[in-house]
């Protein structure tokens, strides 16, 4: 199966807007929630937000919470995340991925569920 396709990422200065698009296989993508992640340097990836298999049910952070939205566009593939009101600490390398159960709806929030990764987009915010 092919990993997902990361694309989006930039510099931007503080409190500017970001859209990260993922793109994924059927099989991947096809009735599975799919999570955005990031990563700082020194610091372990987090799960930011995530969005149920039929798009009825999302989840964020409480740092993102009110300046990321997710979505998805279940005809092409592809899952999105904007991103405004960024931040310097919201710089890192964002990652998606797929859940490896299908049809979960309540427990997008489980980041050990995840798998499937793509190779990620840097984006940097400058104070």
């Amino acid at each position: 199966q092919v990993q997902p396709v990361e694309s989006g990422g930039g510099t931007v200065q503080s409190g500017g807007s970001l859209r990260l698009s993922c793109a994924a296989s059927g099989r991947i993508f096809n009735n599975h929630a799919m999570g955005w992640f990031r990563q700082a340097p020194g610091k372990e990836r987090e799960l930011v937000a995530a969005i149920s298999w039929s798009g009825g049910a999302t989840y964020y952070a409480d740092s993102v919470k009110g300046r990321f939205s997710v979505s998805r566009d279940n005809v092409n593939n592809r899952v999105y995340l904007q991103m405004s009101s960024l931040r310097p600490e919201d710089t890192a390398v964002y990652y998606c991925a797929g859940d490896r159960y299908l049809y979960r709806s309540e427990r997008i929030a489980d980041a050990s569920g995840y798998v499937n990764w793509g190779q990620g987009t840097q984006v940097t915010v400058s104070s």
